[in-house]
């Protein structure tokens, strides 16, 4: 009776945690704890509601650890193979560990519940999965920008080190000049122009290095995670096709089995008639 009791007081759990108004419910309270937190950074306001700030803020805590403990029960050893529920455990785990001393950096790091949402609302679940298959991608092309990076800075050093020690004085200065100039932030009035001053064919320099470091190189950054978000786009429509076509088959068998069914009655029926009709002959 106590395993039964305890199999039903589990469905009952997974039927809640599964449920989308449950859902709902814990992504309303992550948007308000996101509003508490904000508001505790303003000084004017935290000095009249502190109390009430800090009442809200363990509120929405414990709700999220009654979650966790939740989801701890029902899915059990499932859990942690799931990363993001490995994520949420983290994110609720640092705004547990007292914020004092060397730890008070924690105490930050207590928004990074706001980022629960990603693990909730699915389109965005998907997006930061695309990002992340993106990454080889992405680590090859920005190894290819480092490479150039490299040459021109090299290049700009050489070029301009001594008449702009502040901008190209050393690779390192080059390297922060030139992503500057990458941003397109005041690189023409800020850095070319006064550069061309005093060597007129600069311009062959910071020209080329702009057309192939902003415009080729970031381009095929986005190219490559657009195409990881396609990629990824189509598995889970090949994955609701499957599992259609799956359910299409299930239900088929299953009017199978009952035209399988039918059938036999009919002929259980027929033998049964048949029979009847030999005993009155008889």
């Amino acid at each position: 009776m106590s395993t039964i009791s305890k199999m039903s007081a589990r469905e009952h759990a997974l039927k809640l945690v599964e449920d989308s108004r449950f859902t709902n419910f814990i992504l309303g309270v992550i948007l308000f704890n996101a509003i508490v937190l904000g508001m505790q950074t303003a000084t004017e306001t935290l000095a009249s509601w502190q109390p009430t700030l800090y009442v809200l803020d363990k509120a929405c805590l414990a709700i999220f650890v009654i979650e966790l403990l939740l989801r701890l029960y029902v899915w059990r050893g499932r859990f942690f193979k799931d990363p993001w529920s490995i994520f949420d455990l983290t994110v609720v785990a640092i705004a547990l560990v007292p914020a004092s001393g060397p730890l008070a950096v924690l105490r930050a790091l207590r928004v990074l519940r706001v980022l629960r949402v990603l693990t909730i609302v699915p389109s965005m679940r998907r997006v930061v999965a695309a990002l992340l298959g993106a990454l080889p991608g992405l680590g090859a092309i920005g190894m290819l920008l480092m490479l150039i990076y490299y040459v021109f800075a090299v290049i700009a050093t050489d070029l301009f080190g001594d008449k702009f020690p502040d901008w190209f004085g050393s690779i390192g200065l080059s390297f922060y000049t030139l992503f500057q100039v990458m941003t397109l932030e005041s690189w023409s009035m800020g850095i070319s122009r006064p550069v061309m001053q005093e060597f007129p064919y600069a311009w062959l320099f910071f020209v080329p290095f702009i057309l192939v470091a902003t415009f080729t190189i970031l381009n095929l950054f986005i190219a490559i995670i657009v195409n990881a978000m396609q990629t990824f786009a189509e598995q889970d429509h090949a994955a609701e096709r499957e599992a259609q076509a799956h359910e299409a088959d299930r239900r088929e068998q299953h009017l199978q089995e009952q035209l399988a069914s039918i059938h036999e009655e009919i002929r259980q029926l027929r033998q049964a008639l048949a029979k009847h009709g030999d005993q009155q002959q008889g």
